[in-house]
């Protein structure tokens, strides 16, 4: 009796997975074509997300946990920090990174591990890939003015209300978490203040003009930026390499061989410019690798976080794209019962727009035709404000790595906050706009 409490567990596991090998639905085109399109998306994620949007995150993430202070991040968004101040900066943080919801990742646990309050820290993780000033303006020109606005204030208004409401509900670790900082000393200042902000700035607008979506218009201000993208990402780059040479004592042979080699393959294969970005991503990370000073510890810091994080998304991707498929094709479960489930403007049809929102993936402005085939399919008005609130900010990669970083508990709270104000706020918009 005593071996069957001790084996219960391991017993019922193995019993559980035999069945669902003896049982598995091989054969079955729905299944088969469910495996095939979790293949395609893991796929089209690894060839159009790791290198433009990932790895520049984790250097990012990398210099954050470096050359950013714990007391900097403590100033400005630690759990001590003014309130209007901390929730501000991380709200407003989703203009700037045109990211989705696992390129964020990297960044937001940067700031987390190195002091950022659970609230401010979880506002950021909301805003970055909701308030995106690019997905917004395409959201009002095709899907309507009524609901770009509201998506705006709408991700706003959520990201700091469920930043606030986690600071509530784990008030107790964010006491203690203060209390703790209190008695860390003032780190020696290396460069100033100026001088690590063009640093970042250059890193991050590397980011954000890599991944500059493709507008809808063929002329305007947008697409200007669109045709211009890649010089722009150019000039960014160069001036990485000057700052990195000037003020981090990387050798300026090495910036010279590495710009070197991406002109040379710009020059080459003038249309497929991610020859060029990847050349440039390896030259950086070969000379920052084997370099035992500051630059070390920056590929080191970086490199941690690449480890932590893409196993995790990579899963993620590969369950999504079992349950739901890519954009347009099926997974196990059929579009029409999502059709089906979202229209009107039930709490239901809300809740359940929000909630399979917030376990699909998105990238960057793909929510918006997305939204556009599944209004024409009968969605309601108030379902597609839920979804464009849980969706973007939200996915299943996203929350295997949430957890992660924040344990069990905080991540079902995040999630579960998300899921609920999304349908509210949907609710409410369907009702007067309906």
């Amino acid at each position: 009796m005593n071996y069957w409490k001790r084996e219960w567990k391991s017993f019922l596991t193995i019993t559980i997975v035999f069945l669902a090998c003896y049982y598995l639905p091989v054969g079955t085109p729905r299944f088969d074509n469910a495996v095939l399109e979790a293949f395609h998306l893991v796929k089209w994620y690894a060839q159009e997300h790791v290198l433009l949007c990932l790895i520049p995150a984790f250097f990012i993430a990398g210099a954050i946990g470096v050359f950013i202070s714990q007391a900097s991040v403590m100033k400005y968004l630690g759990a001590k920090a003014n309130k209007m101040l901390a929730y501000g900066v991380a709200a407003v943080s989703g203009t700037i990174l045109a990211v989705c919801s696992c390129t964020i990742l990297p960044l937001f646990s940067g700031i987390y591990k190195m002091g950022a309050g659970l609230g401010p820290a979880c506002a950021f993780l909301y805003s970055g890939p909701a308030i995106n000033v690019l997905a917004i303006v395409l959201t009002a020109r095709i899907l309507g003015p009524e609901l770009g606005i509201a998506r705006a204030f709408g991700a706003v208004f959520l990201s700091i209300f469920i930043g606030y409401s986690m600071h509530l509900l784990f008030r107790k670790e964010e006491e203690a978490k203060a209390a703790a900082q209190m008695m860390m000393p003032e780190p020696e200042i290396k460069r100033a203040l100026w001088q690590d902000s063009l640093y970042f700035a250059s890193m991050v607008f590397i980011l954000v003009f890599a991944n500059w979506g493709k507008p809808q218009a063929p002329e305007g201000l947008w697409a200007n930026i669109y045709s211009a993208k890649w010089a722009i990402t150019s000039g960014f780059a160069i001036l990485l390499g000057v700052i990195l040479v000037a003020w981090f004592r990387l050798k300026a042979w090495k910036a010279v061989l590495t710009g070197s080699a991406v002109a040379t393959l710009s020059y080459l294969y003038p249309s497929d410019p991610l020859i060029s970005f990847t050349a440039g991503t390896l030259g950086l990370t070969i000379f920052t690798s084997i370099d035992e000073g500051e630059l070390g510890e920056w590929f080191s810091s970086s490199y941690d976080f690449a480890k932590q994080i893409l196993p995790l998304l990579l899963f993620g991707v590969l369950v999504a794209g079992v349950l739901l498929g890519r954009v347009g094709y099926e997974g196990l479960i059929p579009s029409e019962w999502i059709a089906t489930a979202v229209g009107g403007n039930s709490i239901m049809s809300n809740f359940l727009a929000s909630f399979v929102g917030a376990f699909m993936y998105f990238a960057t402005l793909t929510e918006v035709p997305i939204l556009q085939g599944l209004i024409g399919s009968g969605m309601g008005k108030g379902p597609a404000l839920a979804l464009l609130l849980a969706g973007p900010a939200l996915s299943l990669p996203n929350m295997l790595v949430i957890r992660s970083v924040l344990g069990n508990k905080k991540t079902f709270a995040f999630v579960l906050l998300v899921i609920v104000f999304s349908t509210i706020l949907g609710v409410i918009f369907g009702t007067f706009f309906s």
